[in-house]
């Protein structure tokens, strides 16, 4: 009887644990993932060529101007004028200094020339225009664009002498350069042994 009540007891406290263990459910504890998200940001540097194109200039050639001789007045038998020069060439070029004039008369002779420079505002002449008076400054010049310069002589000859008569005026822009030819409208006639008062290019 006795070892019977052990039996039943024994079997009710199975029953019990196998109940309990249906109905428990264990959670299991999972770490928290963490998730790194690598962005890997790649800059493009784009070099940007700018390609500044700058013509050179050289020194400016004779064969590449055309030149116009502008008639002026005469003041106390002093006679001033200006001659206007021209680019037809391409370019560009520069030029800075004063021109070198050389006189023919009607047959092609070359005639003798003084030429006195006027650089500053103090000079033995002043022209008219201010810039003439200046000392020479660097012109830059390109086709189709033009620069000046002005020049004055006497034609009251100092004693019985004749003056020189030039119909033609060649202008050198410097030295071993072609020539200009310029025709004037009347022809030149400066004394003193072919005096010449120039200004520098402007």
């Amino acid at each position: 009887m006795r070892r019977g009540l052990v039996s039943v007891l024994i079997f009710a406290a199975f029953v019990a644990v196998f109940t309990l263990s249906r109905h428990h459910t264990t959670t299991p504890i999972t770490s928290p993932t963490s998730v790194t998200t690598t962005t890997t940001s790649t800059t493009t540097s784009s070099a940007s060529s700018s390609t500044s194109t700058t013509a050179v200039r050289t020194t400016c050639r004779g064969a590449d101007f055309r030149g116009t001789f502008n008639q002026g007045q005469g003041a106390a038998g002093t006679i001033y004028a200006s001659v206007t020069l021209t680019m037809t060439g391409p370019g560009p070029c520069e030029l800075k200094g004063f021109p070198i004039l050389t006189l023919q008369d009607a047959k092609g002779a070359v005639l003798a020339v003084r030429e006195v420079q006027i650089g500053s505002s103090t000079g033995p002449v002043q022209f008219q225009v201010a810039r003439a008076n200046q000392a020479p400054m660097t012109v830059a010049l390109h086709k189709g664009s033009t620069t000046t310069f002005s020049f004055a002589y006497s034609d009251v000859p100092p004693g019985p002498a004749a003056c020189e008569s030039a119909t033609t005026m060649n202008v050198q822009l410097t030295p071993a350069n072609t020539t200009i030819p310029i025709t004037p409208q009347y022809p030149i006639t400066p004394c003193n042994d072919g005096t010449m008062w120039v200004s520098p290019f402007y």
